[in-house]
């Protein structure tokens, strides 16, 4: 396997997943039914702050240089948020860094941050839309720049995987971690709609 075929069968594995956890249903959730801008920007700097710890300890853990890189990107991305949003108390990790943080081994962490790039790419492009409706192009514009972020701390862990990944199971081992991410936030994702009266699953 390769990064890109790693990438391909997490999408792959995951796409109904992945599909709805980039809808507005999503965000809804996330606000847990709070579609207010304040509601966005506190529940996507909950998501950065947790993030960004989990990949500093990392950081500190190994030799790696793309997780001081992917907590640097995401501290930038956290102070963005709070200067739309001003001073707060941060409150619990959502389930996407909550599971980022479970993982242990390098070819696991690397693998849960491709897991938590795909879906909080997702979550920052819908939270580009919500503003975009809200007449706020500049809060609009710094969730979509986050996108480049994404991109880059992906390829990064890409990279690393091919050079860490010497055998079939190392590969397995961090596939299982990618997929694990994406599920984790899933199923927070349908657990709160479920308890707000709403359906999960799209209506066709």
């Amino acid at each position: 396997m390769d990064g890109p075929a790693f990438v391909e069968r997490i999408e792959s594995d995951q796409q109904t997943e992945l599909s709805r956890l980039g809808s507005s249903k999503s965000l809804y959730a996330d606000t847990v039914g709070e579609m207010e801008p304040e509601a966005v920007l506190t529940a996507a700097a909950d998501a950065a702050a947790h993030a960004q710890e989990t990949f500093d300890q990392w950081a500190e853990e190994s030799d790696l240089e793309l997780f001081a890189d992917a907590s640097s990107r995401v501290a930038d991305q956290y102070d963005a948020i709070l200067s739309e949003l001003g001073d707060r108390e941060q409150g619990e990790p959502p389930a996407v860094t909550e599971q980022l943080r479970a993982a242990e081994g390098t070819p696991e962490r690397l693998g849960s941050t491709v897991g938590w790039s795909l879906v909080t790419e997702r979550k920052s492009t819908q939270s580009s839309g919500f503003f975009t409706g809200q007449a706020k192009p500049q809060t609009a514009s710094t969730f979509r720049g986050f996108g480049d972020d994404y991109d880059a701390i992906r390829a990064d862990a890409l990279d690393a995987l091919e050079a860490v990944c010497d055998s079939d199971e190392a590969w397995e081992r961090a596939t299982t971690a990618g997929t694990a991410v994406v599920q984790a936030s899933y199923d927070e994702y349908f657990e709160t709609l479920e308890e707000l009266g709403m359906n999960p699953k799209p209506v066709c």
